[in-house]
Order: C-alpha cells, then structure tokens, then sequence
C-alpha cells in the first residue's frame, strides 16, 4: 500500500466477473497483479528449503496459526450428523456458521488500530476460504481465497518480507493440515474436479511451492515422488510429497489411474520444469476458469482497476 497521511478507506469487497467476457479485466486488473506475484514471491522464497529447517516466526504469523488451531477444536465441537447421503455432511453448516461469526473479530485482532477498517475486506476473503457451506464442497477457488487473506495481511505490513517462508511452512501447512481435516471429518465434495484429469481434487498452490522446495534436491527427482516409500519418509520436510502421501492415503488402485497428471509430472526430467510447469498449470486452469474466479470479490486491498502495468502513457 502506498504512504498516505490520511486513513486509508475500504469497503465491503463485491463479484465483478460476472461473465466470461470479464475474464479480460479480472486478468489485467491490480488484484491478478497483487495476488499471482505472492504467490510467485512465497514460492521463490521457499526454493530449495525444508520444511523441517529453522525459520523466523513473527507475532503475526503465530496469530495466524492461532486462528487456524481454534477453527480445528470446532471441529470436536460439531461432529458429523446421521444422515443418508454419504457425502457432503451438513454438520459443516454449523462449522461455517461460527467462522462467519468470528471472521470479523478474526480479522481485527490482527491489525493495527489504523487499519482496523480493514477487517471487513479481510474477513470476506477469510470467509470463503474453507469451502461452500451451501453445496458443502472446497477447491482451488477457495484456497485461492485464503492465501488473497494473507496477502491481504500482506499489503497491510501485517506480515512483511521476514514472514515468506513461515506463511508457507507454518501458516499455510498449518491450514492445509485443518483443510484435510474438514475434508475427512465433513466429507466435503471436490469443487469442479477434473476427477482423474485434474491435478489434485482439492488443492493445487502447495504442489506449486512444495515442487520449488524440491528444486535443486541432491537425490529425490521428480521420477521418485510417486513411490509411496519417498513420500512416507519426506511428507514432514516437503509440501509436495505432503499432498502424494494424502492422495495415497485417500484413494486406491494404481496411482497412474487415479491421478493421471501427477502421474505425468512424475516424468518430467527437474524440479525446475515442474515449477515453472505447474505455475503456468495454475494460471492457465484455476486464474483463467471462470467457473472459479466468479467468485472471488474485490475490494481496496484486492482492486478490480486495472494494474499499472496495462495502462497507457496519456
């Protein structure tokens, strides 16, 4: 955010991409801008690292992972109900419904007084960051949501340059880790899965970072990571073999059937390849789907004016 003397003034964030067509101005906007270079800056900061090394853990950051451990003993609180269907549990209602009532009080203690004004923008982000409480269901939008909540933080010094490695390894593995929970618990529905066409049912940025941590790794290659020894004895220090260990864990049959494209990765020759692969992957079927993007709501933080970049000298 730029200087300014005067109080900054947000607003509640609104759908702008109402159709295709709106895809144009959603790419070429500030908020595309602001949102693809975190997540392109979180996965240069995490290139060739361990999730098990040291790194610097701000009070912003364990806030975060703070907010994170209580949504998780909701969890406990609101067990899944009977009920006929086998999937999409209507007890995460109920889990939505306290999120919505503590997205703003969530938001707050975060901030500094000067911008507490922004709660409002952040908690509409953090709101639709767990998944759709009316069809019961999660995927790439919805994460997309959680990390435009961080970088949100982001904008607003809450979280600063010091804090890129622990959003990834701390905040973000720690929400990975309630998503997966949820998933289980409330049996959640893939949003807009490919089925085995598709990346992943659920996910798709920490197969991003967790590949650029793999970069330069002096003995796992992209070849080793559909052996499920690789991913059981690395799934703590690597995202990317993370996510192969849950998949191994929730589906069956030859891994090459369930999940083709992943599969596929598995030949390309580096680490480097399937980063720049996968980024392009990103931005291609989850940036550029307007079944995905509709969603998504802009404000002040996240703005739908075109960036810098696209506008004309007069």
């Amino acid at each position: 955010m730029a200087a300014s003397e005067q109080a900054p003034v947000f607003v509640q964030p609104q759908r702008e991409i109402l159709s295709q067509k709106d895809l144009i101005k959603w790419e070429k906007s500030q908020a595309y801008s602001d949102y693809l270079g975190f997540v392109i800056t979180l996965n240069d900061a995490v290139k060739g690292k361990s999730m098990s090394a040291d790194c610097h853990v701000s009070e912003a950051s364990n806030k975060l992972i703070d907010m994170l451990e209580t949504m998780d003993t909701w969890i406990g609180e609101i067990p899944p109900i009977d009920q006929p269907q086998r999937f999409g549990n209507k007890a995460f209602r109920t889990w939505c419904g306290k999120l919505e009532e503590s997205a703003n009080s969530f938001s707050e203690a975060l901030l500094p007084e000067k911008f507490l004004g922004a709660s409002t923008e952040l908690a509409a982000y953090l709101k639709d960051g767990f998944g759709n409480k009316t069809r019961i269901d999660y995927g790439t939008g919805h994460e997309a949501c959680f990390v435009a909540f961080l970088c949100c933080l982001f904008k607003l010094r809450v979280l600063d340059q010091s804090d890129y490695v622990s959003i990834v390894f701390k905040v973000f593995q720690r929400y990975l880790k309630l998503m997966r929970r949820l998933q289980l618990t409330y049996r959640m529905e893939p949003a807009g899965s490919q089925g085995v066409w598709g990346l992943d049912d659920f996910q798709f940025l920490p197969f991003i970072w967790g590949s650029s941590q793999l970069i330069g790794h002096p003995s796992l290659q992209p070849e080793d990571f559909v052996k499920p020894t690789v991913s059981e004895r690395h799934h703590e220090d690597y995202m990317f073999l993370g996510c192969i260990r849950f998949i191994d864990e929730m589906k069956t049959g030859p891994f090459a059937e369930h999940s083709n494209v992943l599969w596929g990765i598995s030949s390309v020759k580096t680490w480097d390849k399937v980063n720049s692969g996968l980024i392009k992957m990103y931005k291609a079927e989850v940036l550029s789907k307007f079944p995905v993007i509709q969603h998504f709501v802009f404000g002040t933080l996240l703005s739908i004016q075109e960036a810098e970049v696209f506008k004309k000298p007069l």
